[in-house]
């Protein structure tokens, strides 16, 4: 029998014990060491050659993350480590650190109950180091510290023993105080890592060697010890002393939860049913004998087996040959198989108990998000909350006409992979528009559908994704929006949304469906800050756009809601100035006419009729473009501080901080992504290579007033629209 055989075969046999189980992740900005710390663990657990880890990079397989040398998508992995004698399956994902693929971070997350934040000694914590936490506390992901890359302190920055644990307290305290900042208030304080508990490990991957306290107090291996095999070096015989997968895992297995016991503080932040219920109480007990619930976290794409759903089993039991309901689809699934991943192998199984992760085929109707069931009418689990929306755009077409169709199945494919790509077919131009979080990751993309689906594509030169909102208002008493058959009239008012609401809705801490979850929407609005009477009105939520309803008494309204739902939903996805999406705005429906025969009101009279009104609200209170933002931060030598602001200065950017340390400098900055196109080679050439540096998604702030009119041009003209937005004589018609 093989090692990979003989591990799953263990792992079948931990499955249905819960207490000896972790689903764990490992996250960290890019380049700090994850892909290699997954490679040690995995050889420390035996399924790879030690003289490989490190090296080959098994969890980066794919092709792509090869040649770029990064990490593009979460990749899992079970194994099994012994623990004073005690056997525990550790199903461990490796996640990207770049900031366009945050997406396979925030998915990766909602499968995990702990997370291994891993941590340069030199770097100290980057920008992207507190986007994961942030990303792992919004998910209810307890977290423990790796400091990664320690020889380095000693070998190339030459620090003293002292100076060097200077700095490690350094990097300590600044994760505890994000982890203060960010945690949710009932772990707010308690969800700290400390060194001497051994919440805090530090070592170098590459070398293959980890310390904490208590490892170290256990086989008397000392500071001074660590000092010494670096200098000399000697960290082959440092790493038989104090193996990185030994003491790590150990630090896993004390600190980080088991399924059932973090399934009990997860479930009712992530699933907003009805936790006294039959599936409620499975979930919080993690019952293998209770209705199915399994989440979807990724969607991987194998040319034999298809598309194969990964994903984090809360209750229940995955069995082959099994239908399940996948909410939101219709009809059922039938399960064709069911596994465990390590790296790019799927190692087949009978069963998956829940407490695990799972890898199934035969789910053809699940995107990556969605929750699969043995219940038709369970809640769905709530929507995964991406840390940043696509940002960037191109426009794909095929190279040959015969491949149209085709390009059409394949984006359907990429999207439902990976939610954070959207796809959307221009009607005028016939285009087929590809958002993504970034330059790269649309990059990425377009090679995978050359490569993977032996696709010849054309692309354009990437464009920024705005979003609409309005400036002011209004109007009083609403804006009249009539049908097209005269008989039906809405009357809405708009206004922006207040920032803590908004974020609020980004959080997801308002739960997305208004209308199941009315109390909870109700009791969480009143908290922020909104009067009962328009908080009780809520009936539906979009993004991060609210509707409600003020009015009182009005006949056939109840009946017409789903459409003017529909309508709503229409105006969100393109605004009035220049059909871009609508961001932060709350819409009040104050006033109704509707005509008593259903025939007269239906979805061609009503959808117009509600569109209109909205849009001429909007019209009249004052439309205005959200530009996304990035905060750039570069280390560069302070001989070459000035082409750095030079450069930043010539792309719109604002220096928020700069600090120097040694013959180093750091630039903090905040830049529109419109003018962040370039910068990689850019920065390279005004530094002469000499600049590291970093950026992080950070929402949307309104367009400089100056440029408005120019941007919303440039927008309508792309999309062939008249260059004028029109005005709300347009829209009253």
């Amino acid at each position: 029998m093989g090692r990979k055989e003989e591990m799953a075969k263990k792992s079948v046999a931990l499955m249905d014990t819960l207490p000896q189980i972790r689903n764990i992740d490992v996250a960290a900005h890019i380049d700090h060491g994850k892909s290699t710390l997954s490679d040690n663990l995995i050889a420390g657990a035996g399924l790879m050659s030690e003289e490989l880890a490190g090296k080959q990079l098994v969890m980066d397989f794919d092709e792509e993350e090869q040649a770029r040398g990064i990490t593009i998508y979460s990749a899992s992995a079970s194994m099994v480590h012994s623990v004073e004698g005690k056997d525990y399956l550790i199903n461990l994902i490796d996640t990207p650190g770049h900031v366009d693929f945050g997406g396979e971070v925030t998915r990766a997350m909602r499968a995990s109950d702990g997370c291994i934040a891993v941590c340069c000694a030199v770097e100290g914590p980057m920008p992207q180091t507190e986007t994961v936490l942030r990303q792992a506390l919004r998910e209810k992901v307890k977290p423990i510290l790796f400091i990664n890359k320690v020889d380095r302190l000693v070998n190339e920055l030459k620090l003293t023993p002292e100076q060097m644990q200077k700095r490690l307290v350094g990097i300590i305290t600044k994760i505890n105080e994000l982890l203060y900042k960010m945690a949710p208030e009932d772990v707010k304080g308690k969800w700290v890592v400390k060194v001497e508990d051994g919440s805090v490990v530090f070592g170098s991957a590459f070398n293959n060697w980890a310390l904490s306290v208590p490892y170290m107090k256990a086989k008397g291996v000392t500071f001074k010890d660590v000092f010494e095999h670096c200098e000399k070096g000697t960290q082959k015989e440092l790493a038989k002393k104090a193996p990185l997968h030994k003491v790590l895992l150990n630090s896993v297995v004390h600190h980080l939860p088991s399924p059932d016991v973090a399934q009990k503080y997860r479930i009712p932040h992530i699933w907003h049913g009805d936790i006294t219920s039959i599936p409620g109480k499975a979930m919080m007990e993690c019952d293998d004998k209770g209705p199915l619930t399994f989440m979807v976290t990724k969607i991987v794409v194998d040319p034999h087996a298809g598309e194969i759903a990964i994903g984090r089993i809360f209750s229940g039991t995955l069995v082959q040959g099994q239908d399940v309901y996948v909410l939101g689809q219709p009809g059922t699934n039938k399960v064709q198989q069911v596994g465990l991943m390590v790296g790019a192998d799927r190692i087949t199984t009978e069963k998956v108990l829940s407490g695990n992760i799972a890898a199934v085929t035969g789910l053809r109707s699940a995107l990556a998000g969605s929750t699969v069931t043995s219940e038709k009418d369970m809640d769905p689990f709530e929507k995964i909350v991406h840390t940043s929306e696509p940002v960037v755009t191109v426009a794909v077409e095929a190279k040959h006409m015969k491949d149209l169709p085709k390009l059409v199945d394949t984006l359907r494919t990429i999207s439902k992979a990976d939610p954070t790509i959207v796809v959307q077919i221009n009607q005028e131009t016939g285009e087929h528009l590809m958002s993504g979080m970034g330059e790269l990751h649309l990059e990425v993309v377009q090679h995978r559908i050359a490569r993977d689906f032996k696709l010849e594509i054309t692309a354009s030169e990437p464009i920024v994704v705005y979003r609409e909102s309005v400036t002011g208002s209004g109007p009083d008493g609403g804006f009249e929006g009539k049908s097209p058959n005269k008989h039906n009239r809405f009357y809405f008012e708009v206004e922006p949304l207040p920032e803590n609401i908004v974020n609020a809705l980004r959080n997801n801490e308002i739960p997305s469906d208004a209308r199941k979850h009315k109390d909870e929407v109700m009791k969480k609005l009143q908290e922020l800050g909104w009067e009962k009477d328009i908080a009780k009105g809520v009936f539906h939520i979009y993004g991060t756009c609210i509707a409600t309803d003020t009015t009182k008494g009005i006949q056939n309204l109840f009946e017409t809601k789903e459409l003017v739902k529909e309508a709503i939903d229409e105006v969100m996805v393109r605004g009035p100035r220049g059909q871009e999406p609508v961001a932060g705005m709350l819409m009040r429906l104050v006033d109704a006419k509707l005509h008593e025969d259903a025939v007269h009101r239906g979805p061609a009279q009503t959808i117009p009729a509600v569109r209109n009104s909205i849009y001429g609200a909007m019209t009249v209170s004052g439309t205005t473009l959200l530009e996304p933002m990035q905060k750039v931060v570069v280390q560069v030598p302070q001989d070459k501080m000035g082409d750095v602001t030079r450069e930043m200065g010539q792309r719109r950017a604002t220096i928020v901080d700069m600090k120097t340390e040694g013959d180093a400098v750091t630039i903090e900055s905040t830049a529109p992504v419109a003018e962040m196109f370039g910068f990689a080679s850019a920065i390279r050439g005004a530094t002469g290579g000499r600049a590291l540096w970093s950026t992080e998604n950070i929402g949307f702030q309104p367009l400089p007033p100056h440029l408005l009119e120019g941007v919303t041009r440039k927008i309508r003209e792309r999309k062939g629209l008249p260059p004028e937005p029109y005005d709300a004589n347009y829209y009253s018609g």
